[in-house]
């Protein structure tokens, strides 16, 4: 028979050769473990993210530039203004000043990438209703005309820019719009011409005075039917086609945005690029 101190012995041995085992089998599922962990771990390449992302195709050459004005933003803030922002190629959000969505808007469209001026009110030659307390009028002396564009770019700094909201009077008048040129080129910011009226003085007015101007070609919406704008865009696409650059107004209109949603991409594909306002100003 085993004596009591063999047994002990037995007894710690067996113990021991246990603990042994568990640990060891321990280690080997932890380095099983920790190697799981690496494969989870592995960064994802750049590249790898990129190519997952549905990019617009682009052709290689470029037959054209347009560059899209986008007026009346301010009285909206709705999937319709934020469906121009998601065009994926830049656009101009000319912003009327002093409605509710006016201040929200500008920041939107600067964080989403695209390029805010002001859509500033300008007396027209015929009767129109709104933005009178913001408007530029025939009659107004030099100070109230600066004090009021002043205001309006505090209530959007965001702006680099201005284009005329209605104004077929305004614009026509030199007095005006060589006070408009004046603040403008204080303030370091440029004007393009929307050409509401055909005797504008608007781009002589800037020029004369140092103040990076440009004038309107085609606009795009004034008839709101699909194939209207579709005739219109045709026409722009075109005239940038043949003079190697097109400005197009257009709307925060829902017409408008579907046109430019299916449009965009073929003018793309076909070689004309987007650019910003501020591009085509000289």
């Amino acid at each position: 028979m085993m004596d009591k101190n063999m047994y002990k012995r037995m007894t710690i041995f067996l113990s021991i050769a246990v603990i042994f085992l568990l640990i060891s089998n321990f280690s080997a599922l932890r380095k099983l473990d920790l190697a799981d962990e690496k494969k989870e771990l592995i960064p994802v390449k750049i590249e790898e993210l990129n190519s997952s992302l549905t990019e617009p195709e682009r052709s290689k050459e470029t037959i054209g530039t347009i560059v899209l004005i986008i007026d009346d933003f301010g009285y909206r803030n709705d999937l319709i203004s934020d469906g121009f922002l998601k065009l994926e190629v830049p656009i101009t959000c000319a912003i009327i000043p002093g409605h509710s969505q006016s201040r929200i808007f500008a920041e939107k469209a600067v964080a989403a990438g695209q390029e805010v001026i002001i859509h500033m009110p300008m007396e027209s030659s015929v009767v129109t209703a709104g933005e009178e307390e913001y408007k530029i009028k025939i009659g107004m002396t030099s100070e109230e005309i600066e004090w009021r564009i002043n205001e309006v770019l505090k209530e959007i700094p965001e702006a680099v820019g201005m284009n005329n909201h209605q104004g077929s009077r305004a614009t026509t008048d030199g007095k005006i719009m060589s006070v408009v040129a004046s603040v403008l080129k204080k303030r370091d910011k440029y004007f393009l011409d929307s050409r509401t009226a055909s005797n504008t003085v608007g781009e002589e007015s800037m020029r004369s005075i140092g103040v990076p101007t440009a004038r309107r070609h085609v606009f795009l919406d004034n008839n709101p039917s699909i194939e209207e704008i579709s005739s219109q865009l045709d026409e722009l696409v075109a005239f940038a086609k043949k003079r190697g650059i097109g400005i197009g107004i257009g709307h925060a209109k829902p017409n408008t945005l579907k046109v430019l949603q299916a449009k965009i991409p073929e003018l793309l594909k076909a070689g004309f690029k987007f650019e910003f306002g501020s591009y085509a100003v000289n």
